[in-house]
């Protein structure tokens, strides 16, 4: 957690993404997929907020329209109080430097046909960093080592690494530039079990001994639970609870977030946990439902819920819920989320 006084290290309000499709092969009608609607949030300096939510939910387009790998729609992105969103490209190439981003995938996300000096040392000869070769092939070594590799791995090739080497290969491309923020999108989903928590550990070494501030998206919230500061949970485009760690995997409030929360498994057989099973499937992006974007798979839903916006709501310090059922709160056309819901909630 971070202290009141603290400004937040990147601030998102009313993010939008949408995606333009065609409706069939020979059509000229366009659609609009809704992959990120409206969604605001707060990171302050060295917090992990943990971003959940079901595949497809627009976690990933969140994180990578939070830092302008694509362009977002409408909505604003300060980074240090500066709205990065109206920056021009090489306003916006120079601050590449403060963020960064670890991939999914890292079979796909490294380029088989470069060396990993190549991989590491690319972000340093295009930022300029390094007097000469020398000194940017000796800033690869000691990344490699920080992150758990040897030096003597600088002139091999990514097909000769493991699932597990090769992502920490991505954690030390990231790490090269010295970002204040990383967002990891989904960075162990690809890994076996195993080394799911090693990477986990090594990216929670990093940030102790580096300050670094993450947005850690994923969907296993098994691995979320040992890293976040605080949780906020995603449902077709929109968040619909942030609360601290903690507080959320104790008391869960949204529909959606029990639901969520009642699949994870335990590891102790003697425990039992109730399984809330969600209806349906998760409606179009294209079109998707009026009101309560939940409400169409909700158990708990009443008839107002189709047609009533929801509003993030405080229920506890610092845990706030998009649920009128629950919270007692609606709001009427596009909802603003209180500036205090996005915050550490000190």
């Amino acid at each position: 957690m971070t202290e009141e006084s603290a400004p937040p290290l990147l601030r998102i309000r009313n993010l939008k993404k949408y995606f333009t499709v065609r409706d069939g092969m020979f059509s000229r009608a366009n659609l609009r997929v809704h992959a990120v609607d409206d969604v605001s949030f707060d990171i302050a300096p060295g917090e992990t907020l943990g971003l959940v939510g079901e595949s497809g939910c627009g976690k990933s387009t969140t994180g990578r329209a939070a830092i302008r790998l694509i362009e977002p729609t409408a909505g604003a992105i300060e980074y240090q109080g500066q709205d990065i969103a109206k920056l021009d490209r090489g306003a916006m190439r120079a601050l590449r430097k403060e963020m960064q981003i670890i991939f999914q995938d890292p079979y796909s996300s490294l380029d088989p046909r470069m060396t990993v000096s190549a991989v590491v040392g690319e972000a340093l000869l295009i930022h300029k960093i390094g007097a000469n070769r020398k000194a940017r092939e000796e800033r690869v070594v000691e990344l490699l080592e920080t992150v758990g590799l040897s030096g003597d791995h600088l002139r091999r090739y990514p097909h000769e690494f493991s699932g597990g080497q090769r992502q920490r290969i991505g954690i030390a491309r990231a790490l090269a530039v010295n970002p204040k923020l990383i967002v990891c999108d989904e960075p162990v989903s690809a890994l076996d079990v195993s080394v799911q928590a090693q990477v986990v550990n090594l990216l929670q070494d990093l940030q102790a001994k580096l300050g670094l501030t993450y947005l850690f998206i994923a969907h296993d919230l098994a691995v979320v639970e040992h890293i976040s500061t605080r949780i906020a949970v995603m449902y077709l485009g929109k968040i619909v609870e942030i609360a601290p760690s903690r507080e959320f995997y104790l008391n869960p409030v949204h529909p959606y977030s029990e639901a969520l929360l009642s699949s994870v498994p335990i590891p102790d057989p003697s425990l039992k946990r109730k399984r809330i099973p969600v209806q349906g499937d998760v409606p179009s992006p294209i079109n998707p439902p009026s009101g309560c974007r939940f409400h169409t798979r909700c158990p708990l839903r009443v008839p107002s819920c189709a047609t009533n916006e929801q509003v993030l709501a405080e229920v506890k310090p610092g845990h706030w819920v998009a649920c009128q059922v629950r919270t007692g709160v609606v709001a009427s056309g596009a909802a603003t989320e209180p500036q205090s819901a996005l915050t550490d909630g000190h």
